[in-house]
């Protein structure tokens, strides 16, 4: 079976009532065709052979089936999920749990490499029912005998291409053999190369097969933009967009039918002309709310799918999706409530960082690049609104010299009042529009620098923090104490702005040197970088393998803190005599449950064995994030 069938309702696919009204919550209208034709086929025990691209709503295509079929009652692992990269492992994981919200005790559990195993191994002892994780780290699990799949019903391979291209076949198919031969597998991959295809046809038995072409595309005429979500809240930068932005109407989408009612109350209180339209609202009521946009009186819907699906307003100029939407079909179709009948339109998307793939993948869908917005400053929003108040006051002198006569009252009761008490004309107007403003400010106040807590998209990246590009020359920073003795002081190239803390610096360095965390010193975390004390008398090639690992996303590029080789060459080790350094910025200690002392933090020669650094040859990484591997005998990343 390898077609797109006829799109029936979420009703008619056999779901239970839990999961139903989760689906509900969600804003889901009708199934996508990948959710229509694999869910009946997951639901009756089939294996499934899926050929999507990303974003077309496969992930509630096999979650909403499998957690079907799930057994409460018994908290072991029923349902594993493998995925090629951590990020796509959260997310996987979230919508689960989103379509489980009405399932009472309902418990899953990402696992991926970079993250300490200490919450995931309390997590499987407390008990799951679904595993979603990255393959590298689901085999040390099941090689320490912490991960049990012997209860396993059912095997998901997400984006199995990614997983091949990413050389993560082989730990997949080991995977596959560690599993029940009763259990049912999906395999989605938006390619079939042969070594995919081989895995299908060795280990799925009499798939269902279903083939979904990537065929959607937004009209030219649609200027497409994206807000970051950053530290300003979206609320804040929807309501700048919407005094600073030129609109005539716009649509904002949110995803569920409370978030729409919400999201128009607190528009309503910033004075802002907004209605709700979605499910839960009478069609007549609907229909008013839309004529009231029709005629002007409104300028702003905010609206779920189900309610906008068909709506053509010839005044909608933008369409702004508050919340991102589960997959590309819909953004298309919300889109296209603006820029109809040949006219041009704007699209505003806001994304937050872990949505960036999906904005990645709704670029391929559409076929067209997604520009990055910059937010509307202070200034630009101070702007326009004194621009509206002069032209009220515009309009005002307009309508009165085309006759309708409304002025000539107040103007004697100014002439008066100006010669009575001897006031200039101005100073009486300036207090009249005082009065008018009332208690809230006209203008807004300026603002703080913000620091931007979020990395942004990597092909938009500064070379300063690129992967690919050097590390910035060290500037001059305020002076630090001097390590303790034994130790030296070394240069990370991640920081602040990376969102990095100091537990993920401790865990990626105590990891992959297999070093006792108690043995890495102070860590001062600053803006574009950090600064820290390791033991002295590391291996360069130990060092050489630390220079590549990843951190938030950002290479380390260890080198000593005097070095100024960019390719980490062995400068002298910095002593820190008369000119040592103090902490510039953020000072954390993350690892005091065993107090620092100088015979703890001796050379390597005086490291107890099992702590001393190890130099191990560079390996291809399992997860996609950390560019070399653990030992042989250490735990994977990935």
């Amino acid at each position: 079976m390898s077609t797109e069938p006829q799109t029936p309702r979420f009703s008619d696919l056999g779901l239970p009532d839990a999961l139903m009204a989760a689906v509900s919550e969600v804003g889901y209208e009708s199934p996508s065709p990948i959710q229509a034709a694999t869910i009946p086929a997951l639901l009756s025990g089939r294996d499934v052979l899926g050929q999507a691209q990303t974003g077309t709503g496969k992930t509630a295509a096999f979650a909403l089936p499998l957690l079907a079929r799930l057994d409460l009652a018994r908290a072991v692992p029923q349902v594993l999920v493998l995925a090629p990269t951590r990020e796509l492992a959260i997310q996987v994981a979230e919508a689960f749990q989103r379509y489980a919200a009405k399932l009472p005790g309902f418990h899953v559990l990402p696992i991926y490499g970079g993250q300490s195993y200490y919450p995931q191994l309390q997590s499987l002892k407390r008990g799951v029912h679904v595993v979603v994780g990255t393959p590298g780290r689901v085999i040390d699990h099941l090689e320490r005998g912490t991960l049990d799949l012997s209860a396993l019903h059912a095997l998901v391979l997400d984006e199995a291409d990614e997983m091949l291209r990413m050389g993560f076949i082989e730990d997949v198919e080991s995977v596959l053999k560690k599993t029940p031969e009763s259990r049912q597998v999906a395999l989605f991959s938006a390619t079939m190369p042969a070594q995919i295809r081989r895995i299908a046809q060795t280990y799925l038995r009499d798939p269902v097969e279903v083939t979904i072409a990537a065929k959607t595309t937004t009209a030219a005429n649609i200027r497409q933009r994206y807000w970051f979500v950053g530290g300003v809240h979206k609320l804040d930068a929807l309501t700048r967009i919407l005094e600073a932005e030129p609109y005539d109407a716009m649509i904002v989408f949110a995803r569920t039918k409370s978030a729409t009612e919400e999201l128009a109350e607190k528009l309503q209180a910033r004075g802002l002309a907004a209605a709700a339209i979605n499910g839960d609202i009478a069609q007549a009521q609907r229909e008013k709310t839309i004529q009231q946009l029709k005629d002007g009186k409104l300028d702003i819907l905010v609206a779920t799918d189900v309610a906008a699906r068909g709506l053509d307003v010839e005044r909608i100029s933008h369409v702004l999706n508050y919340d991102i939407p589960y997959d590309t079909e819909s953004y298309v179709h919300r889109i296209g409530r603006t820029g109809r009948a040949g006219r041009s339109g704007e699209a505003i998307l806001f994304v937050s960082p872990r949505e960036k793939g999906m904005l990645r993948a709704i670029e391929r869908a559409t076929r067209q690049p997604i520009a990055e917005m910059a937010l509307p400053s202070v200034e630009q929003v101070n702007d326009a609104r004194v621009g509206k108040f002069l032209g009220r006051i515009a309009d005002t002198l307009a309508r009165e010299s085309a006759g309708a006569g409304e002025l000539g009252f107040f103007r004697e009761l100014i002439e008066r009042y100006e010669r009575e008490h001897d006031v200039p004309a101005v100073e009486i107007a300036a207090a009249l529009a005082k009065l008018l403003q009332g208690d809230a400010p006209l203008l807004l106040a300026p603002e703080r620098k913000r620091e931007r807590a979020e990395p942004p998209r990597p092909d938009r990246m500064p070379s300063a923090v690129r992967d690919d590009a050097s590390p910035p020359r060290r500037k001059d920073i305020a002076p630090r104490a001097a390590p303790e003795p034994g130790m030296e002081t070394y240069r990370i190239e991640v920081g602040r702005i990376h969102g990095v803390k100091p537990a993920n610096i401790v865990g990626a360095i105590a990891n992959e040197a297999e070093l006792d965390s108690r043995y890495i010193g102070r860590i001062d975390i600053h803006d574009d970088h950090s600064i820290l004390d390791l033991p002295e008398g590391m291996p360069r090639p130990l060092l050489m393998h630390l220079k590549k690992v990843r951190v938030s996303g950002q290479m380390l590029r260890l080198h000593r803190l005097d070095e100024t080789d960019a390719d980490g060459g062995t400068g002298a080790a910095h002593r820190h005599t008369a000119k040592s350094h103090k902490p510039a910025t953020h000072t954390s200690k993350p690892h005091e449950t065993k107090p620092h002392a100088s015979k703890q933090h001796a050379s390597k020669a005086h490291l107890p064995k099992s702590h001393a650094p190890k130099p191990r040859a560079p390996k291809p990484s399992r997860d996609g994030k950390t560019s070399h591997k653990g030992p042989r005998k250490g735990p994977r990343k990935g």
